[in-house]
Protein backbone atom coordinates (compact mmCIF):
# COMPACT_ATOMS: atom_id res chain seq x y z
CA UNK A 1 0.00 0.00 0.00
CA UNK A 2 1.07 3.16 -1.03
CA UNK A 3 1.63 6.18 1.80
CA UNK A 4 1.04 9.51 0.49
CA UNK A 5 1.87 12.51 1.97
CA UNK A 6 0.58 15.14 -0.01
CA UNK A 7 -2.01 15.88 -2.72
CA UNK A 8 -1.54 15.14 -6.18
CA UNK A 9 -0.22 18.28 -8.20
CA UNK A 10 -0.59 17.08 -12.02
CA UNK A 11 -1.49 20.40 -13.63
CA UNK A 12 -4.54 22.01 -15.09
CA UNK A 13 -5.27 25.40 -16.14
CA UNK A 14 -6.29 26.27 -12.38
CA UNK A 15 -3.58 24.92 -10.91
CA UNK A 16 -0.64 24.75 -13.35
CA UNK A 17 3.04 23.75 -12.29
CA UNK A 18 5.49 26.43 -12.60
CA UNK A 19 8.38 25.51 -14.03
CA UNK A 20 11.53 27.77 -15.15
CA UNK A 21 10.20 28.70 -18.64
CA UNK A 22 6.88 29.44 -16.98
CA UNK A 23 3.49 27.93 -15.66
CA UNK A 24 2.45 24.78 -18.05
CA UNK A 25 -1.22 23.56 -18.00
CA UNK A 26 -3.14 20.30 -19.21
CA UNK A 27 -6.35 20.19 -20.94
CA UNK A 28 -8.01 16.78 -20.96
CA UNK A 29 -9.66 15.56 -24.03
CA UNK A 30 -12.31 12.35 -23.63
CA UNK A 31 -10.96 9.69 -25.82
CA UNK A 32 -8.68 12.08 -27.05
CA UNK A 33 -11.20 13.48 -29.16
CA UNK A 34 -11.71 17.29 -30.21
CA UNK A 35 -13.31 19.03 -32.91
CA UNK A 36 -10.95 20.01 -35.92
CA UNK A 37 -11.51 23.80 -35.92
CA UNK A 38 -10.33 23.51 -31.83
CA UNK A 39 -6.97 22.35 -32.62
CA UNK A 40 -6.15 25.02 -35.20
CA UNK A 41 -7.40 28.03 -32.29
CA UNK A 42 -5.68 25.52 -29.61
CA UNK A 43 -2.50 26.96 -31.65
CA UNK A 44 -3.24 30.06 -31.92
CA UNK A 45 -3.92 30.49 -28.14
CA UNK A 46 -0.11 28.77 -27.97
CA UNK A 47 1.36 31.84 -30.07
CA UNK A 48 -0.38 34.20 -27.84
CA UNK A 49 -0.34 32.97 -24.34
CA UNK A 50 2.50 29.94 -24.30
CA UNK A 51 5.69 28.87 -26.51
CA UNK A 52 3.76 28.51 -29.77
CA UNK A 53 3.64 24.53 -29.64
CA UNK A 54 1.11 22.13 -28.15
CA UNK A 55 2.50 19.03 -26.64
CA UNK A 56 0.59 15.71 -26.59
CA UNK A 57 0.45 13.52 -23.60
CA UNK A 58 0.73 9.60 -23.38
CA UNK A 59 -2.97 10.01 -21.82
CA UNK A 60 -4.05 11.12 -25.11
CA UNK A 61 -3.91 15.32 -23.53
CA UNK A 62 -2.81 18.29 -24.57
CA UNK A 63 -0.48 20.57 -22.80
CA UNK A 64 0.36 24.42 -23.13
CA UNK A 65 4.08 25.72 -21.01
CA UNK A 66 6.29 28.90 -21.36
CA UNK A 67 3.16 30.73 -20.12
CA UNK A 68 2.98 34.01 -17.59
CA UNK A 69 1.50 33.96 -14.54
CA UNK A 70 0.90 35.63 -11.42
CA UNK A 71 2.11 34.33 -7.94
CA UNK A 72 0.91 30.73 -9.87
CA UNK A 73 -2.63 31.68 -11.80
CA UNK A 74 -2.66 32.02 -15.26
CA UNK A 75 -3.75 35.42 -17.08
CA UNK A 76 -7.15 35.18 -17.35
CA UNK A 77 -7.27 36.24 -21.41
CA UNK A 78 -6.01 32.83 -21.24
CA UNK A 79 -8.63 30.58 -19.09
CA UNK A 80 -11.25 32.74 -21.48
CA UNK A 81 -9.66 31.91 -24.42
CA UNK A 82 -9.72 28.34 -23.56
CA UNK A 83 -13.13 28.49 -22.51
CA UNK A 84 -14.28 29.82 -25.26
CA UNK A 85 -12.50 26.94 -27.66
CA UNK A 86 -14.21 24.29 -25.45
CA UNK A 87 -11.82 23.22 -23.76
CA UNK A 88 -12.94 23.72 -19.91
CA UNK A 89 -16.44 21.93 -19.99
CA UNK A 90 -16.50 21.68 -15.93
CA UNK A 91 -13.92 23.88 -14.94
CA UNK A 92 -14.66 22.11 -11.24
CA UNK A 93 -13.73 18.99 -12.83
CA UNK A 94 -11.16 19.50 -15.07
CA UNK A 95 -8.48 17.46 -13.31
CA UNK A 96 -10.39 14.62 -13.18
CA UNK A 97 -11.67 14.17 -16.81
CA UNK A 98 -8.88 11.42 -17.52
CA UNK A 99 -10.68 8.83 -19.90
CA UNK A 100 -8.80 7.41 -22.16
CA UNK A 101 -10.33 5.61 -24.98
CA UNK A 102 -9.62 2.78 -28.52
CA UNK A 103 -8.66 5.86 -30.88
CA UNK A 104 -10.39 4.04 -33.83
CA UNK A 105 -13.70 2.87 -31.68
CA UNK A 106 -16.78 2.72 -33.77
CA UNK A 107 -15.03 3.41 -36.87
CA UNK A 108 -12.70 0.12 -37.95
CA UNK A 109 -12.22 -3.22 -35.60
CA UNK A 110 -13.00 -3.85 -32.17
CA UNK A 111 -16.21 -5.49 -30.54
CA UNK A 112 -18.53 -2.43 -29.74
CA UNK A 113 -18.03 1.15 -30.58
CA UNK A 114 -17.44 3.35 -27.15
CA UNK A 115 -17.98 6.73 -28.29
CA UNK A 116 -21.01 7.58 -26.54
CA UNK A 117 -19.95 5.16 -23.65
CA UNK A 118 -17.01 7.42 -23.27
CA UNK A 119 -19.18 11.08 -23.72
CA UNK A 120 -21.77 9.60 -21.33
CA UNK A 121 -19.25 8.54 -18.71
CA UNK A 122 -17.80 12.38 -18.53
CA UNK A 123 -20.79 13.73 -18.15
CA UNK A 124 -22.04 11.58 -15.45
CA UNK A 125 -18.45 12.05 -14.26
CA UNK A 126 -18.64 15.95 -14.22
CA UNK A 127 -22.50 15.89 -12.48
CA UNK A 128 -20.88 14.25 -9.53
CA UNK A 129 -19.92 17.11 -6.98
CA UNK A 130 -17.66 14.59 -5.11
CA UNK A 131 -15.98 13.31 -7.54
CA UNK A 132 -13.73 16.52 -8.35
CA UNK A 133 -11.78 14.86 -5.43
CA UNK A 134 -10.30 12.14 -7.53
CA UNK A 135 -6.21 12.71 -8.12
CA UNK A 136 -5.48 14.29 -11.38
CA UNK A 137 -4.10 11.03 -12.34
CA UNK A 138 -6.88 9.11 -11.74
CA UNK A 139 -7.36 7.56 -15.00
CA UNK A 140 -10.32 5.63 -17.33
CA UNK A 141 -9.22 3.32 -19.60
CA UNK A 142 -12.12 1.86 -22.18
CA UNK A 143 -10.69 -0.83 -24.69
CA UNK A 144 -13.10 -1.78 -27.18
CA UNK A 145 -12.25 -5.42 -27.31
CA UNK A 146 -9.00 -5.12 -29.57
CA UNK A 147 -6.34 -4.88 -26.50
CA UNK A 148 -4.87 -1.21 -27.77
CA UNK A 149 -5.36 0.35 -24.67
CA UNK A 150 -6.86 -1.74 -22.29
CA UNK A 151 -2.84 -3.13 -20.88
CA UNK A 152 -2.28 0.50 -19.46
CA UNK A 153 -2.15 0.87 -15.86
CA UNK A 154 -5.64 2.08 -14.93
CA UNK A 155 -7.46 3.04 -11.43
CA UNK A 156 -11.35 1.61 -13.76
CA UNK A 157 -12.26 0.68 -16.76
CA UNK A 158 -13.50 -1.86 -19.43
CA UNK A 159 -12.76 -4.20 -22.23
CA UNK A 160 -15.73 -4.90 -24.41
CA UNK A 161 -16.34 -8.42 -24.75
CA UNK A 162 -19.38 -8.17 -27.78
CA UNK A 163 -20.96 -5.19 -29.15
CA UNK A 164 -23.52 -4.78 -26.60
CA UNK A 165 -21.76 -5.93 -23.18
CA UNK A 166 -18.31 -5.12 -21.80
CA UNK A 167 -16.25 -6.37 -18.36
CA UNK A 168 -15.67 -3.50 -15.46
CA UNK A 169 -12.16 -2.96 -14.35
CA UNK A 170 -11.30 -1.94 -11.02
CA UNK A 171 -7.43 -1.13 -10.76
CA UNK A 172 -5.31 -2.70 -13.03
CA UNK A 173 -5.10 -6.17 -11.98
CA UNK A 174 -8.78 -7.01 -10.41
CA UNK A 175 -12.49 -7.18 -12.48
CA UNK A 176 -16.09 -6.57 -12.27
CA UNK A 177 -19.36 -8.02 -13.82
CA UNK A 178 -20.36 -8.21 -17.33
CA UNK A 179 -22.71 -5.67 -17.85
CA UNK A 180 -24.96 -4.48 -20.32
CA UNK A 181 -23.00 -1.49 -22.23
CA UNK A 182 -25.71 1.14 -21.53
CA UNK A 183 -24.94 0.57 -18.35
CA UNK A 184 -21.60 0.94 -17.86
CA UNK A 185 -21.11 4.70 -17.29
CA UNK A 186 -23.37 4.62 -14.78
CA UNK A 187 -22.08 1.43 -12.98
CA UNK A 188 -18.19 3.33 -13.65
CA UNK A 189 -19.27 6.21 -11.99
CA UNK A 190 -20.57 4.51 -8.97
CA UNK A 191 -17.07 2.76 -8.50
CA UNK A 192 -15.05 5.91 -8.89
CA UNK A 193 -17.54 7.48 -6.23
CA UNK A 194 -16.61 4.05 -3.82
CA UNK A 195 -13.08 5.03 -4.34
CA UNK A 196 -13.69 8.41 -3.29
CA UNK A 197 -15.00 7.31 -0.21
CA UNK A 198 -12.61 4.74 0.24
CA UNK A 199 -9.47 6.83 -0.38
CA UNK A 200 -9.48 9.20 2.43
CA UNK A 201 -9.39 12.89 2.18
CA UNK A 202 -6.09 15.68 2.69
CA UNK A 203 -2.56 14.98 2.11
CA UNK A 204 -3.21 11.16 3.00
CA UNK A 205 -5.70 10.42 0.50
CA UNK A 206 -5.11 7.36 -2.06
CA UNK A 207 -4.45 8.73 -5.69
CA UNK A 208 -5.03 5.13 -7.21
CA UNK A 209 -7.37 2.12 -6.52
CA UNK A 210 -4.31 0.23 -6.82
CA UNK A 211 -3.06 2.10 -3.49
CA UNK A 212 -5.99 1.02 -1.46
CA UNK A 213 -5.70 -1.51 1.45
CA UNK A 214 -7.48 -4.20 -1.08
CA UNK A 215 -6.24 -2.98 -4.11
CA UNK A 216 -9.53 -2.26 -5.36
CA UNK A 217 -11.40 -5.54 -3.78
CA UNK A 218 -13.39 -3.11 -1.08
CA UNK A 219 -14.88 -1.86 -4.04
CA UNK A 220 -17.00 -4.44 -5.31
CA UNK A 221 -18.93 -7.31 -3.30
CA UNK A 222 -16.65 -10.22 -5.13
CA UNK A 223 -14.43 -9.74 -7.66
CA UNK A 224 -14.88 -11.64 -10.56
CA UNK A 225 -13.01 -14.07 -13.25
CA UNK A 226 -11.65 -11.69 -16.30
CA UNK A 227 -13.92 -12.79 -19.45
CA UNK A 228 -11.84 -14.90 -21.52
CA UNK A 229 -12.89 -12.74 -24.55
CA UNK A 230 -10.63 -9.69 -22.75
CA UNK A 231 -7.56 -11.74 -23.51
CA UNK A 232 -6.72 -9.59 -26.17
CA UNK A 233 -3.32 -7.12 -26.95
CA UNK A 234 -3.00 -5.40 -30.21
CA UNK A 235 -0.03 -3.36 -31.33
CA UNK A 236 0.07 0.11 -32.00
CA UNK A 237 -1.63 1.40 -35.19
CA UNK A 238 0.67 1.54 -38.11
CA UNK A 239 1.26 5.21 -39.83
CA UNK A 240 -0.67 5.92 -43.00
CA UNK A 241 -3.81 5.44 -44.42
CA UNK A 242 -6.71 2.98 -42.69
CA UNK A 243 -10.12 2.38 -44.17
CA UNK A 244 -12.98 2.52 -42.08
CA UNK A 245 -16.14 0.47 -41.82
CA UNK A 246 -18.52 2.81 -43.68
CA UNK A 247 -16.08 3.34 -46.46
CA UNK A 248 -14.31 6.46 -45.58
CA UNK A 249 -10.53 6.69 -44.53
CA UNK A 250 -8.87 7.87 -41.61
CA UNK A 251 -5.18 8.93 -42.04
CA UNK A 252 -2.88 8.11 -39.14
CA UNK A 253 0.43 10.59 -38.46
CA UNK A 254 3.66 10.53 -36.55
CA UNK A 255 3.92 13.60 -34.61
CA UNK A 256 7.99 13.87 -33.67
CA UNK A 257 8.27 14.53 -30.22
CA UNK A 258 4.64 14.56 -29.54
CA UNK A 259 5.00 18.25 -30.63
CA UNK A 260 2.28 19.66 -32.66
CA UNK A 261 3.77 23.24 -34.22
CA UNK A 262 1.78 26.03 -36.46
CA UNK A 263 3.60 24.45 -39.59
CA UNK A 264 2.17 20.94 -38.88
CA UNK A 265 -1.34 21.87 -37.81
CA UNK A 266 -1.99 23.74 -41.20
CA UNK A 267 -0.79 20.87 -42.76
CA UNK A 268 -3.20 18.45 -41.50
CA UNK A 269 -5.70 20.89 -42.03
CA UNK A 270 -5.07 20.22 -46.20
CA UNK A 271 -6.89 16.93 -44.56
CA UNK A 272 -9.21 16.91 -42.01
CA UNK A 273 -13.22 16.36 -41.50
CA UNK A 274 -14.84 17.31 -38.16
CA UNK A 275 -12.24 15.88 -35.63
CA UNK A 276 -9.12 14.59 -35.14
CA UNK A 277 -8.19 11.96 -32.50
CA UNK A 278 -4.68 12.31 -29.96
CA UNK A 279 -3.93 8.89 -29.67
CA UNK A 280 -1.55 7.34 -26.63
CA UNK A 281 0.98 6.79 -29.29
CA UNK A 282 1.93 10.80 -29.03
CA UNK A 283 0.04 10.90 -32.80
CA UNK A 284 -2.86 11.82 -34.33
CA UNK A 285 -5.60 10.51 -36.32
CA UNK A 286 -7.61 12.34 -38.91
CA UNK A 287 -11.11 10.08 -39.57
CA UNK A 288 -14.27 9.93 -41.70
CA UNK A 289 -12.24 11.41 -44.77
CA UNK A 290 -13.61 10.76 -48.12
CA UNK A 291 -12.12 8.39 -51.01
CA UNK A 292 -11.40 9.70 -53.78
Amino acid sequence: MTSRTHADRCPGVFRPWIAADGAIVRLRLVGGVLPSSALRTLIGIAEEHADGTVLMTKRTNLQLRGIQHDDGCVPPSLVDALTEAGFLPSPSHELVRNVMVSPLTGRIGGQADLRGVALELDRLLCAEADLARLAGRFLFVLDDGRGDVGHRSLDLGLTATDAAHVQLRIGTTLWGPVVPIDDAPAALVDLALRFVAAAGSGDTAAWHVDELPRHGAELVAEPHARDARTHVRSLPLPHGMIAQDDGTEAIHLDVPDGLLTRGLVDAMAQHWADEVVVTPWRSIIIPDLETE
